[in-house]
């Protein structure tokens, strides 16, 4: 298994990490276009992973030539978000950047499975797909992983349990209008409306949907990229060890949960082939208002890029 990770930045080089750490590859390659910064950062990992324990191979590029035949290829590049900066102010520069990042990865790794983790997400999913020329089942966008990680370990801490208790999901778009499913989210088996009253499920549904920029916030001057890193490994796990597993991720949708031509977070069962299948759960009247308000959203975000 070889996996590239085009960006090393803050998360791509800590998702490199885990990687390693946890040998899910036999070859990690590190691209960023500064000099030195994927070559430094590749060789300091790789003698971290002595004291993991690890065999897996990581090296640092500044050429596409060196991910040839990768299995599994991340794209992270792109502007991180400042204080004040919503995902969707990132759009001109990042799309331009993910553009290029598709096209020259898919050139020299035509067979890989493409998981997009730049902002705007579910755009920059949408910019990825249509630039791949690939099956949709091979262009992934990391959306709801993040979020659904951010909704529970609120609940968790709200709650004082184990994160284990805790199942949930979060679909639709990654940012503010997300969707989180409070029919969906147990405790231990429990519903969540049997533990909390509804206001405090409504506030941390509000945490979660500005848990990005709360860490913008504190860090001033960069973004959240433990989180993220540690939901690209995630993923890549599930397709790694074709674990079959359901995750909400951003996918172009064909007439599921009524919407076309547009990347989205649903739940899809993620193995060995990408996606295997969108999971077809029924939304509630208020939860379809929420998701198409959601789709609505990136429709629009959308339709200013193309006329542009």
């Amino acid at each position: 298994m070889k996996i590239s990770i085009i960006g090393a930045g803050n998360v791509g080089a800590t998702a490199a990490e885990i990687i390693v750490d946890r040998a899910l590859a036999n070859e990690v390659v590190l691209l960023d276009i500064v000099e030195g910064i994927p070559q430094g950062k590749a060789l300091d990992i790789q003698q971290s992973a002595a004291i993991q324990y690890s065999d897996t191979r990581i090296i640092g590029t500044n050429t596409y030539d060196l991910t040839s035949n990768s299995d599994i290829v991340v794209i992270t590049a792109g502007l991180p978000r400042k204080p004040g900066m919503s995902r969707e102010d990132l759009i001109s520069t990042n799309a331009e950047i993910v553009k290029n990042a598709t096209i020259q990865s898919v050139k020299f790794s035509p067979n890989a499975i493409i998981i997009v983790v730049s902002n705007p997400l579910d755009i920059m999913t949408y910019i990825a797909f249509i630039n791949s020329h690939l099956p949709r089942n091979r262009v992934i966008g990391m959306s709801g992983v993040l979020d659904t990680a951010r909704f529970k370990s609120f609940l968790c801490a709200e709650l004082s349990v184990s994160i284990e208790n805790i199942n949930t999901i979060v679909l639709g778009g990654h940012g503010d209008s997300m969707v989180p499913l409070v029919r969906y989210t147990t405790v231990a088996g429990i519903p969540i409306t049997d533990l909390l009253p509804k206001e405090r499920i409504d506030a941390l549904i509000e945490r979660t949907r500005k848990g990005g920029a709360e860490i913008v916030q504190y860090l001033k001057t960069g973004s959240a990229y433990y989180a993220p890193a540690a939901s690209v490994v995630q993923m890549i796990d599930a397709i790694v060890n074709n674990r079959h597993r359901i995750m909400a991720c951003s996918v172009y949708l064909q007439g599921e949960f009524g919407h076309n031509d547009i990347c989205l977070g649903v739940p899809i069962k993620l193995g060995i082939r990408g996606m295997e299948e969108i999971v077809p759960i029924k939304l509630t009247e208020e939860e379809k208002i929420a998701f198409d308000n959601s789709a609505e959203e990136i429709k629009s975000i959308l339709n200013n890029l193309r006329n542009k």
